[in-house]
Parts: structure tokens; C-alpha cells; sequence
């Protein structure tokens, strides 16, 4: 790897990483509602706790401006990258990491299931063929929210529809990077509800209501 490439490659996920740790919950909430979401709710910087606390306008805000950090960061990663696919599929992974552990909110943020699903549609459209869009990005919002309508858990919708997608990406693409980079997201999604899976089995996880 030459040092060009190197160099590249540490900006690029420098800048994935800052941007993924921008906390849109927390800037969406002090300033159009003057709260802090973090002392409310579950404390969590995503989407689903800023529409508990803050109400529906604001909680899907917040998840589309989330899903839109692994898609940007793949955009620019591409830009710089266009010979190395499986490079820019990491690049949305940092982005990821930056939404979990954002350096902008004391490295506790979100539990990365919009990123997640920016993540996919940045995989279909730049890395993998536009066509596959749809089994990539909308099939697992379909599925998400199919389950979301009769479970109302956003926990248990988020974690089956991107394992399932990540599982079908196997069949659908064969570059192992880029499948390797969608079973880390999926490990760090399903690692960030580790305190939901337990709430689930024990029967005591919280229903969405503003949805």
C-alpha cells in the first residue's frame, strides 16, 4: 500500500468518522425545543428517542439526518476512492462508529440503526449495482416496518430487517469486503441494544408510541 493511498485513506475516515459524530438529536433538540434529550427518555441520541421525547416531527428529523451520515461519507469516500470499493464500504462503517461514540457528545450517541440503513443504501447505489436498491435498502425498510407496525418494538425491527439483509447480501453480491463491512455494521447495531435484547426477553422493553 503505498503512501498516497494511506493518506487517503486516513482522511477519509477522519472525515467519516467526525461526521457520523455529529449528534443531530441533540442539536435538532436544544435548538428548535430547548432540550436536552439526553436527560430524557432512554438518553439515547437517535431518532426513536428523540420522537419519544420531542414528538414525531422531531424523531424523524433526526433519523433521516442520521441516515444520511454512511450515505455521504460513501459519496465522498468514492470520490477519493474510486478504485477501492471495499475501502469506501468501510468508510460508512467509521461513519457508524462515529454515531455510536461521537467525540461531539462525550463518545455517547446513538445505536446506529439509521446509519444503518443510510449504510445500505450508500452500498447499493455506489458499490454494488443502483438495480439492487431495492432488495438492499427499501426490502429492509419494508421489513422494519412491518414488524414496527405490529410489534411497535423498534429494537427487535431494526436488528431482524438488517440481519436478514445482511445475511440476502451474500447472495446478491459476492465482493467478501463489502459483505465483511455489512456484518460489522450489523455486529454494532445489534451490539448497541444489548441492554433491548435483555429488556425483550425479560418482557420489558418499552413500545413506540409516536410512530
Amino acid at each position: 500500500m503505498d503512501t498516497s493511498l494511506i493518506f487517503s485513506l486516513f482522511i477519509v475516515y477522519l472525515i467519516a468518522y467526525l461526521f457520523g459524530s455529529i449528534p443531530f438529536a441533540l442539536i435538532v433538540g436544544k435548538v428548535f425545543y430547548k432540550t436536552d434529550i439526553r436527560n430524557f427518555g432512554s438518553g439515547n441520541l437517535g431518532g426513536t428517542n428523540a420522537g419519544r421525547v420531542l414528538g414525531r416531527v422531531a424523531g424523524v428529523t433526526v433519523a433521516v439526518l442520521d441516515l444520511t451520515k454512511a450515505f455521504l461519507v460513501m459519496w465522498v469516500a468514492i470520490k477519493f476512492l474510486p478504485d477501492y470499493p471495499g475501502y469506501v464500504a468501510f468508510a460508512g462503517v467509521f461513519a457508524a462508529i462515529g454515531h455510536c461514540y461521537p467525540i461531539f457528545a462525550q463518545f455517547k450517541g446513538g445505536k446506529a440503526v439509521s446509519t444503518a440503513f443510510g449504510y445500505l443504501l450508500g452500498v447499493s447505489v455506489f458499490l454494488v449495482n443502483p438495480n439492487l436498491i431495492w432488495v438492499l435498502f427499501f426490502l429492509p425498510i419494508a421489513i422494519a416496518l412491518t414488524l414496527l407496525h405490529f410489534t411497535k418494538y423498534v429494537s427487535f425491527s431494526a436488528m431482524t430487517s438488517v440481519t436478514i439483509i445482511v445475511i440476502l447480501s451474500f447472495i446478491v453480491q459476492r465482493d467478501l469486503t463489502i459483505s465483511s463491512a455489512l456484518v460489522i455494521i450489523d455486529i454494532l447495531l445489534i451490539y448497541r441494544h444489548r441492554s433491548n435484547i435483555k429488556r425483550l426477553r425479560e418482557g420489558t422493553e418499552r413500545k413506540v408510541t409516536w410512530i
